[in-house]
């Protein structure tokens, strides 16, 4: 699935409980901190002048993995957080992320991406048949899906994943939709 997609599923992961900020950055970043291992395209690129052999062979493999999925998660871990909620939802947003992988991120014709999810202990790569492209109808309808409710609840709750980058621009964008479609709480103005 597309980095934007995998952020889209941690932010709507972030808002099944309530949480404070920094609570929904990490839970949000459990769904993309997978494609860490697709850094290798940097690689292929710059220093090896095209193409994507190193990116093909280490993408899905290091951070695509149980191991790695727990070791972010130990992120939680940090003062002032609570463990047990937010280590279940990064642990959720991080699976979140390798099941999209396993079902909608084939390449062209039978290019499929397998899921390396006990790498480095076995080189297994597991892929469903029916994996549907990266590019299919399928992922384009769950993004959509997904900006849908990040924008609802943007409107409802007064905070959108902008907030990761920009608090302003966030409150700008509030702003943008209550003004537009009422304050919460009213009957919504479509």
């Amino acid at each position: 699935m597309s980095p934007i997609t995998h952020f889209l599923s941690g932010w709507a992961v972030a808002n099944m409980s309530t949480m404070n900020k920094r609570e929904r950055v990490l839970v949000t970043l459990a769904a993309v901190v997978p494609d860490v291992d697709g850094i290798g395209i940097l690689w292929d690129l710059f220093l090896k002048g095209g193409g994507v052999e190193f990116y093909q062979k280490f993408h899905h493999s290091f951070g695509h993995n149980v191991f790695f999925g727990i070791t972010f998660a130990c992120l939680a871990f940090l003062p002032g957080l609570p463990k047990g909620k937010i280590v279940s939802l990064m642990v959720l947003s991080f699976h979140l992320h390798l099941v999209g992988d396993y079902v909608g991120a084939r390449g062209i014709g039978e290019d499929y991406w397998p899921v390396t999810y006990l790498w480095p202990l076995t080189d297994t790569g597991y892929y469903w048949r029916l994996q549907w492209p990266l590019n299919g109808w399928q992922n384009v309808v769950i993004t959509g899906i997904l900006l849908v409710l990040a924008f609802y609840w943007a409107w409802w709750r007064g905070y959108s994943p902008i907030e990761m980058v920009s608090g302003q621009a966030d409150n700008g964008l509030v702003r943008v939709l209550r003004k537009r479609f009422g304050e919460p709480g009213g009957s919504l103005n479509i």
